[in-house]
Formats: C-alpha cells, structure tokens, sequence
C-alpha cells in the first residue's frame, strides 16, 4: 500500500489515470481541441470515459481513454501513448494498426442497428504520442485517406488520425499545444493552460476518493497481471507434460513396443501414437 500511495503522489499527466481525470475538465479538454485543430468548440458530451468496447466476445475489447462528441457532433477519441511497443512475436510496432483498429471500434458503437452508412458522424483518433513515431520531428502527423493515382483526390470518409509528437521539433502548432508538449515531456509550466492542467492534478492528489479509485485501479490490475501469470505457467507445465509424453511414446515405439500399449503407458489416445508413429 504505501509503494501504491509513493506511486499515486508521482503521477504525472504522462499516466492514463491522470490524464483521463485531467481530460474529464470539459474546460481543459475544449482548450486543447481548440488549439489543436484550429476550431470553435462551444460544447462536448463525454460519451462515457475510459470506456470499454467489446463488440464480440471473441474481439480483443479496449479501453479509450476519453470520447466526447461536440456540439457539431463530431466524435473525438484522446489516448495517452507512452510507450512504442513492439509485438514480441512479430517484432512489429503495434500504433499503426492500433489505430485502426480502435477507428473500427468507435464506428461499429457510432452506427446504430438499421442506420445507413452515411450517418456516421466525423470522427478524430488522436495519439498523444512522448515518442517520435516516424522519426521526422514534425509536431503533429495527421493522416487521411487519398487515392495512390491522385493525391489530391481525398476520400471523404470524415475519418481522421493525428498522432501527436511531443518530442517534435517542427511544424505548426499554436503556443498552447507547445506549451502542453513542453508540460508533458518536462513537467515545464510555462502558460495559463498549463498552469490550469497542473493545477488541476494537484487538485486531484488531495482528493481522497481519487487516491482511493487509483489503489483500487492497480490492484484490480495487479490481480489481473497475476492471474495471466499464473494461467500462462499452468498452460506451460501443459505443454511441458505432453512434449515429454510425445517423447516417451518416440522412445517406446523404438524399442518395439506395440500402439496399445505405449497408450497405456502415456495415457496417450491410440489415435495418438498412431500420428506420433507416422511421423
């Protein structure tokens, strides 16, 4: 509990946790939508914070950080991305396709039962990004659909992702977005903005039910990690048990031993040793 409490007190706006509760101040988060996208916001809805959408149970369900929709209905999504992870397996980065997978997810929770396809409203997938991505150093990487034969030509889906860089060097972006680029790498409070968003954590440290709603948060997680661990080492003394039961039908089948009885003694089906003696 203490390294929990240690680690509450720590928490910068670089942590989920911290910047969903910061981006859940409708004046914070008109603030930085209007910096960003050079717009006139007069009012959003949050469509329910770090919400979880699952569309089928077989699906890989996610947590978004913050959706809220204007008052011109166009549906915003802000994540915090610290990390540039990589698929162990595939050694591929995961942003790319993460992306598109979460603008598949808001779309599928957009459009209604029975409502046709043109009513989807625009949308936004916005990657607040303390990494450089494509290694350019621009600010902000915004990216449409547009036909390879004519890049002029755009589809005009109204689907739009920017990945944000706070670690860019060049571009143009307003004071505001560079002063909350500055405040997100350093900790630098260096605008009204800024001063409003850090004044708003500390708020937020000497909240109770907030400190408390975090500890529950990383235990709940703690218990999931352990609980992963724990199937993963039982599925691995699995696949151990039968590679070695694969292996002492081999040893048996050597020596001569019939079908029948190598599947007693493994507790092996016969259909198995059967394939195990057929390779």
């Amino acid at each position: 509990m203490q390294n929990l409490a240690t680690k509450f007190e720590n928490l910068t706006i670089q942590s989920d946790f911290i910047f969903k509760k910061v981006m859940s101040r409708k004046r914070i988060c008109i603030h930085l939508l209007e910096e960003l996208l050079q717009i006139k916001i007069a009012d959003i809805n949050y469509l329910e914070a770090e919400k979880s959408l699952e569309p089928e149970f077989v699906s890989r369900g996610i947590r978004l950080d913050i959706i809220v929709a204007d008052d011109k209905n166009t549906h915003y999504n802000l994540e915090m991305q610290v990390k540039n992870t990589k698929n162990p397996d595939t050694k591929n980065y995961v942003l790319p396709k993460r992306t598109r997978y979460y603008q598949a997810l808001m779309d599928i929770d957009l459009l209604q039962k029975n409502q046709e396809y043109d009513l989807l409203p625009p949308t936004y997938i916005i990657f607040i990004c303390v990494f450089d991505f494509f290694a350019k150093g621009n600010y902000v990487y915004t990216f449409k659909k547009r036909c390879l034969e004519d890049l002029e030509l755009e589809l005009p889906d109204e689907a739009t992702t920017m990945i944000l860089n706070t670690k860019g060097t060049h571009g143009s972006i307003s004071k505001d977005i560079k002063s909350f680029y500055d405040y997100v790498n350093n900790h630098v409070i260096n605008s009204d903005f800024t001063r409003q968003i850090d004044d708003e954590i500390s708020y937020l440290k000497l909240d109770s039910k907030v400190r408390r709603e975090f500890m529950l948060l990383e235990a709940r997680l703690l218990d999931e990690r352990r609980e992963a661990k724990a199937e993963g080492k039982a599925e691995g003394l699995a696949e151990g048990k039968a590679k070695e039961k694969t292996a002492t039908a081999k040893r048996l089948l050597s020596m001569g031993l019939s079908v029948g009885d190598i599947a007693k003694a493994t507790s092996l089906s016969i259909e198995q040793v059967e394939a195990i003696k057929a390779e």
